[in-house]
């Protein structure tokens, strides 16, 4: 079966949204399903600077005083998935390069390997995901070849008006909004496989 999954690499929701499918997908894989991720760009800062900031002070000017207990929140519920994300090292950049590469490693078929790696840098490891030799790294432990020239196409994301991420959508027209548990994206390639 085939998923198509819009998400952001600087999104905390798509990170652990995807944690969760991937779980779920492994899952699903282990049973003997047969499970073909595509990646969909989506930017929630297309404006951003490739140099990048530090997250917390993009975090202070949108949310005020309420920034340290809202990134603390998340935290603590990524944590209970196994995650560990670091607000204070993030580094908030422009994804548009991590999303040309996501493109790349999907083609090559190491979409998921990549699109995991890339989170990792960015939400653990305080890496910058416009930085080219971030996504040479990254490319290279996902075993994708970097020089490949693929750029996203952020047209299908547009035409499918999405707003939000991350959206998860089930080659069968079911959809997944937000960070589900593992538990309903399983019930969800199960439903697909059912309803051939």
């Amino acid at each position: 079966m085939k998923v198509r999954i819009v998400l952001d690499v600087a999104c905390a929701w798509s990170f652990l949204g995807f944690t969760h499918y991937l779980r779920a997908a492994e899952r699903f894989r282990a049973e003997g399903g047969v499970v073909e991720t595509e990646f969909l760009p989506f930017q929630v800062a297309p404006d951003a600077s490739a140099d990048g900031e530090p997250l917390r002070e993009v975090h202070r000017r949108v949310f005020g005083p309420s920034a340290e207990e809202r990134t603390a929140e998340f935290a603590a519920i990524a944590a209970r998935s196994g995650l560990d994300v670091r607000f204070d090292r993030v580094v908030f950049a422009n994804t548009r390069p991590a999303h040309d590469l996501i493109a790349r490693a999907t083609a090559q078929g190491a979409g998921e390997r990549a699109v995991a790696l890339l989170f990792d840098a960015y939400f653990t490891e305080g890496r910058n995901v416009a930085d080219p030799a971030v996504l040479r790294d990254v490319a290279a432990r996902s075993g994708v070849d970097a020089a490949a020239d693929m750029v996203a196409d952020f047209r299908a994301t547009a035409e499918l008006g999405v707003r939000s991420v991350p959206l998860f959508l089930f080659e069968d027209g079911t959809t997944i909004s937000g960070a589900q548990s593992p538990d309903a994206f399983l019930t969800a390639f199960r439903g697909v496989l059912v309803g051939r």
